[in-house]
């Protein structure tokens, strides 16, 4: 762990430090910004989907690919999860289980994985991209805002909700990351006491858990910090946020138990359910005032600098 979570600005000096660039890939734009140490690229056609995030000191890739590679295509609104790219880190809210709330009925993995966001082309112009989409279901626009500097992806959320009641909402970035032979599972010792004994988390490289897959919480947690690491190749991935904004660490790992994958998922969340009717029902969720905001935040840093 390098340090507690601290808030910056998302528009400094016109002074880039990182360079972007915009490529074509089987027929979708691809934005990639990067620094000396790292690269991340984005497709915002397809859900401002994380493909790819490169340690280029070491050159491992972090985000996982189906079988066969990176195969980019649309999804229609009401496709289950399972039958989209499965490439990569994707944005869900409000829900990730399908569900009904407030007279809704809520879309498998939330309502933004499969549809296309804009992009600010003023933010672009400092190597900042900031991507958003008004929901066709729930009353929310959501907002993210990515920005490197030296090896570590800063993102900031806005969700807006812009109706006159209070609504209730579920959040997780949700990152599926390769495992290589040696991968540690690094945690604060307060929040692996929330895991109730898990003992695949101890060997998450290698480990087969009951059934092939498996999903835990812990929450609440009081140190916003998780990572991966590997002392044979000097590989890390963290993820920092700040407890007060999302108090609950998702695991996910599959070994062939779901539709036959092998990856894990790493997700600081707002909620220890995947439905939002059940952790509205318990109030252990994200709420947002009428015709208000709230905003958060979360850094990714790779290698260990």
């Amino acid at each position: 762990m390098t340090g507690g979570f601290q808030s910056d600005s998302f528009y400094p000096m016109k002074t880039l430090t990182h360079s972007y660039a915009v490529r074509q890939e089987q027929g979708f734009e691809v934005y990639v910004l990067n620094t000396e140490e790292v690269e991340l690229a984005v497709v915002p056609e397809l859900g401002a989907k994380i493909i790819s995030l490169k340690d280029l000191q070491t050159g491992r890739e972090w985000m996982w690919q189906p079988p066969g590679g990176l195969k980019l295509f649309r999804n229609r609104p009401g496709d289950a999860f399972s039958q989209s790219p499965l490439a990569g880190a994707d944005e869900c809210v409000p829900t990730i289980a399908p569900c009904s709330w407030q007279g809704c009925d809520l879309p498998d993995h939330g309502e933004v994985w499969n549809v296309p966001w804009k992009v600010d082309s003023e933010a672009l112009e400092y190597g900042i991209l900031k991507t958003s989409v008004r929901l066709k279901i729930s009353p929310f626009d959501f907002e993210r805002t990515i920005d490197l500097r030296g090896n570590e992806i800063q993102i900031s959320y806005k969700l807006n909700n812009y109706s006159t009641a209070e609504r209730q909402f579920l959040w997780a970035i949700h990152p599926l990351l390769r495992l290589q032979a040696d991968d540690q599972l690094e945690l604060p010792a307060s929040t692996r006491a929330l895991l109730n004994g898990a003992a695949w988390v101890e060997a998450v490289a290698s480990a087969i858990p009951e059934k092939n897959f498996t999903k835990i919480f812990a929450m609440p947690v009081s140190e916003g910090w998780a990572a991966i690491g590997n002392q044979v190749t000097g590989d890390r991935l963290e993820f920092e946020w700040n407890p007060a904004e999302n108090n609950t660490l998702g695991l996910w790992l599959t070994r062939g138990g779901w539709h036959g994958h092998h990856h894990f998922a790493l997700e600081p969340t707002n909620a220890d359910s995947d439905a939002l009717n059940l952790a509205a029902g318990q109030n252990r969720c994200g709420v947002v005032a009428a015709s208000g905001f709230v905003t958060w935040q979360i850094r990714l840093r790779v290698g260990s600098g």
